[in-house]
């Protein structure tokens, strides 16, 4: 009885120190304090999205902390390294949901101005949608943003923007962490973006692509096994569901696609592989379409340029990926392809991604 009585009181005695711990701590400075209880760690760092990682220090309760420099306003991603371990932060419910590391997430919070930012205007609605694949054999999911003022008994029929996620996102990555539906909110309330219901797959046609016990991205008959599936249930499935049960046109032109990292190279091959389907086609930092571009796109010449309305293409100077776009423009310059591309600073970050979004669809169905 007094041993079950001592660790009752260890247990609650833990969970009022829990209670009185705040992590993250964002002041008005900007700049944002972490805490993570750990009395037996040896070490903990800050592991930062966009950031090298910072030491902790602890204090006589065992609780570690670290305060960053000013921070731009942005939402960041983060984890807690104890002892070689990343853990996410269990004082904050905000999340960065992601199939291989999920970690925790912190909003530092800037002008109304900023398109991720939620302001008082005309909210859109985020919808769920789950399906039978044929093609890639399983049960999967895809969200569809639609406008304000969109009726779907309606007879008026918008354009769509098939959004495609990264590497270890998931269907929800765009939403939960890009926060397109909020960006596309701001941007229409402003009058800079047309509205547009936006789709945004599953990306994957080969699941065990995002196992950790299988071949990463980098494995070539993999990838291409994951591309071609994920093409063809997009072309097959998603886009005929969402043309079926949503108020879209099925106009060549009414259509774009566009996507971040491996979602920008499969925004690449599906795109430009299919310009009698897509007008518009946006890659984000892309990476993930290997070596031989000419088997990739057997077909891409100067015609594209009759049906392209627009190939933006964007990526962060500090972004790993950068030479692996540059040499992507080489090969379209070489095919007589028509390209507009913006080279910003940043790296591989969800910070440089929703910027691009906000960018991009101002210039779409335009």
């Amino acid at each position: 009885m007094r041993r079950f009585l001592a660790l009752f009181l260890s247990a609650a005695a833990a969970a009022t120190l829990a209670q009185t711990i705040l992590s993250p701590e964002v002041g008005a400075d900007r700049r944002v304090t972490f805490r993570f209880r750990a009395p037996n760690a040896r070490e903990v760092l800050l592991a930062r999205e966009g950031a090298p990682r910072l030491p902790m220090r602890k204090d006589e309760k065992g609780v570690w902390s670290v305060t960053t420099e000013a921070l731009e306003p942005d939402i960041y991603g983060y984890t807690f390294v104890a002892d070689g371990v990343s853990l996410i932060d269990p004082l904050n419910a905000m999340m960065k949901p992601n199939l291989l590391n999920t970690s925790s997430a912190v909003h530092v919070p800037g002008p109304a101005s900023l398109p991720w930012e939620i302001n008082d205007v005309p909210r859109g609605v985020v919808h769920h949608h789950f399906y039978k694949s044929g093609i890639v054999g399983d049960q999967r999911d895809y969200f569809v943003y639609t406008p304000p003022g969109y009726d779907p008994k309606a007879k008026k029929l918008y354009p769509v923007l098939y959004l495609l996620h990264g590497f270890s996102d998931d269907a929800s990555g765009w939403t939960a962490v890009g926060r397109a539906h909020v960006i596309l909110d701001n941007l229409i309330a402003q009058g800079k973006t047309k509205p547009m219901l936006v789709v945004m797959p599953l990306g994957y046609g080969a699941m065990e692509i995002v196992s950790r016990s299988a071949p990463p991205l980098r494995d070539p008959k993999l990838r291409q096994r994951s591309f071609e599936r994920f093409r063809d249930s997009v072309l097959k499935e998603v886009l005929p569901a969402v043309e079926k049960t949503c108020r879209v046109s099925n106009k060549r032109a009414d259509r774009a696609i566009a996507g971040l990292s491996m979602g920008g190279a499969e925004s690449l091959y599906v795109g430009l592989n299919a310009l009698s389907t897509f007008a518009w086609v946006g890659a984000f930092s892309s990476g993930g379409m290997g070596e031989d571009l000419n088997a990739s796109f057997p077909a891409l010449d100067e015609k594209a340029n009759a049906q392209l309305r627009l190939l933006w293409i964007a990526c962060g100077r500090e972004d790993r990926l950068i030479d692996s776009n540059r040499k992507f423009l080489e090969f379209l310059k070489s095919k007589g392809v028509r390209y507009t591309w913006t080279e910003t600073g940043g790296a591989h970050t969800w910070m440089v991604w929703r910027r691009y979004l906000a960018e991009f669809t101002p210039l779409l169905f335009r």
